[in-house]
C-alpha cells in the first residue's frame, strides 16, 4: 500500500489510525478554534494522528436558505489559524475547480465530496496541486469503479491519495455501510477511510430535523469497520450538535468523542496484532 504523508504522520501501511474529524461546517472561528483544540487534546492523549476538518462551503443544501459557511476566503483564512495555532493539519471540500490553487495554499488535504466525484475536471484540478487528495465515493459507486477516479489522479502524478467509505444507497434515502468496499478499495494501494456520521444520514429529511439522521449507529458501525480494516475514522463532531448549523442530526457530540475513539483504537490494535487471513 502507498501510505500517504500529512505533515509528520503517515496514513496507511500498517501505521495507527488516524482520525479526520472537525464539525461539518466552519460557522464561527470561535467555535471552530475551540473545537479544533478540544480534538487536538484528545487525539494527543489517544496517540492518534489527526486532521481537522471543516468545510468553508456547503453547496449541497436542501434549501438555498440553508447556511453554507463564510465561504472560501474567510473560510480559507480561519482554517490557516487553526493550522498555526493548534499546530495540524487541515481538511475542507472543494466543490469547484477554481478553488483549487487558493485551496493549495492553506489546505493539507483537499476533500471531493460524494456527490461530485465523478466530475473530472474538478479531480484534475485538484490532483494537480499536489495536495493529499480525499476522494469520497459517491453513494452510488460501485467500489471497484473508484478506480477510475484513483485513475485520473494518477495521471496528474499524485499519489497522495486517499478513498473514503460513506455508504452506499438503499432504496431513496437510507444508506447502508457494505464492508466488502473497504478491502475492495484498499486493493486499489490506497489507504481507506470510514466516514460512520455521514452513512447514518436519513437523505430527504433535514440536517437539522432530528429524524434526519441516526448517530446511535456510529459506535456499531465504526467498530465493524475498523475491524474490516481501515486506515483512518471521519467523524464529523460538534459541542452542540442539537444547536448545529449544519448536519444537526448526524453529527457525533464531541463530549463523547474520545469514549468512541478509545473503542475504535482498540479494535485497530487488535487487527493490526493479528496475521492477515488470505486465500
Amino acid at each position: 500500500m502507498n501510505a500517504v504523508q500529512i505533515q509528520s504522520f503517515r496514513i496507511g501501511g500498517g501505521n495507527p489510525l488516524a482520525l479526520i474529524a472537525g464539525p461539518c461546517v466552519i460557522e464561527s472561528e470561535k467555535l471552530v478554534l475551540s473545537t479544533a483544540e478540544s480534538i487536538r487534546k484528545i487525539a494527543d492523549r489517544l496517540r492518534m494522528p489527526f486532521i481537522f476538518k471543516s468545510s468553508y462551503l456547503k453547496d449541497n443544501r436542501s434549501s438555498a436558505r440553508s447556511f453554507q459557511g463564510p465561504g472560501l476566503e474567510k473560510g480559507l483564512r480561519i482554517l490557516e489559524k487553526i493550522k498555526q495555532e493548534v499546530g495540524i493539519p487541515v481538511l475542507s471540500d472543494i466543490h469547484d475547480k477554481h478553488d483549487a490553487a487558493a485551496c493549495a495554499q492553506v489546505l493539507d488535504v483537499i476533500q471531493i465530496p460524494a456527490y461530485l466525484s465523478m466530475q473530472t475536471e474538478l479531480t484534475l484540478a485538484v490532483a494537480r496541486t499536489g495536495k493529499a487528495v480525499n476522494v469520497k465515493k459517491a453513494q452510488f459507486m460501485d467500489p471497484h469503479d473508484v478506480a477510475h477516479i484513483v485513475g485520473k489522479i494518477e495521471e496528474e502524478d499524485n499519489r497522495k491519495i486517499l478513498l473514503t467509505e460513506r455508504g452506499t444507497c438503499f432504496g431513496y434515502r437510507n444508506l447502508v455501510v457494505d464492508m466488502r468496499s473497504f478491502q475492495i478499495m484498499r486493493g486499489l494501494g490506497y489507504p481507506v477511510v470510514f466516514d460512520p456520521t455521514h452513512s447514518i444520514r436519513i437523505y430527504g429529511i433535514s440536517s437539522s430535523d432530528q429524524r434526519g439522521g441516526a448517530p446511535q449507529f456510529v459506535p456499531a458501525l465504526s467498530r465493524a469497520a475498523t475491524a474490516a480494516g481501515i486506515d483512518a475514522i471521519f467523524i464529523e463532531t460538534h459541542p452542540d450538535c442539537q444547536n448545529a448549523l449544519c448536519d444537526a442530526a448526524s453529527m457525533w457530540p464531541l463530549q463523547q468523542l474520545e469514549k468512541l475513539l478509545i473503542q475504535i483504537k482498540a479494535v485497530d490494535e487488535l487487527v493490526k496484532n493479528q496475521e492477515e487471513i488470505r486465500l
